[in-house]
């Protein structure tokens, strides 16, 4: 992608709904970078699953940091495609303030860290993504993905308190992505569509250039 057809795209949605692997399909299929999610990096992510009380706080200004830096990186270049949006750090740290895992005042102080990070995005000559690509599907999707990925720390067999956040979170996503105003928006239905089936990989590319190609026409009109 040259020129006018480069476009920052971040992609949305519930863990395990497969936004690494749709960031992978379409950076490649577009011809632009991908910026990942670091797992193996993450020192805190088991510790979370282990202690969520202990660590949801820690987890959450962790997650907020590296995609605060990732955000800036993919604005500065104009072409790629990230596997998670900082814009859905307020949900997942909701989530956790909801279910006890962290108190008013580490509420209060990620908010306004948060805002203040917005702020510096808003300061930026490129201030959005072109585009957000949410996949949405139903918890037992997500949970079979999960368990199909096979990170121990995330299944929730003999875990009944994981399976409880996971419908909690699950049940927030919809109302999260109607608020949701930064930029235009594509709905990919991952109960409906498998990467790994040639026709459906066609389908969910030819829906993603078709935004694109929308986008790109309003902003040209505007």
């Amino acid at each position: 992608m040259r020129g006018e057809n480069k476009a920052v795209i971040v992609l949305a949605g519930m863990i395990g709904a497969g936004k690494s692997t749709y960031t992978k399909f379409i950076s490649e299929a577009l011809g632009s970078e991908a910026f990942y999610e670091s797992v193996d990096d993450n020192r805190i992510l088991e510790k979370f699953y282990e202690n969520p009380e202990r660590w949801a706080f820690s987890l959450q200004i962790y997650f907020l940091n590296t995609r605060f830096r990732s955000i800036k990186e993919a604005f500065k270049h104009e072409n790629n495609v990230l596997d998670r949006s900082i814009y859905e750090d307020a949900l997942f740290t909701r989530i956790n303030y909801e279910e006890g895992n962290m108190s008013d005042a580490e509420m209060d102080t990620y908010l306004d860290l948060l805002d203040n990070m917005m702020e510096e995005l808003d300061n930026m000559p490129k201030k959005s993504p072109d585009l957000l690509i949410y996949l949405r599907g139903s918890l037992d999707t997500v949970l079979s993905r999960i368990e199909k990925r096979g990170r121990t720390f995330e299944q929730v067999e003999g875990n009944d308190g994981l399976l409880d956040y996971y419908t909690h979170l699950h049940s927030q996503y919809d109302d999260w992505f109607s608020d949701y105003d930064k930029s235009a928006t594509l709905v990919i239905d991952i109960n409906q569509y498998d990467l790994e089936k040639v026709t459906d990989a066609e389908k969910v590319l030819s829906m993603v250039n078709e935004k694109l190609a929308t986008v790109r026409n309003e902003a040209r009109v505007g």
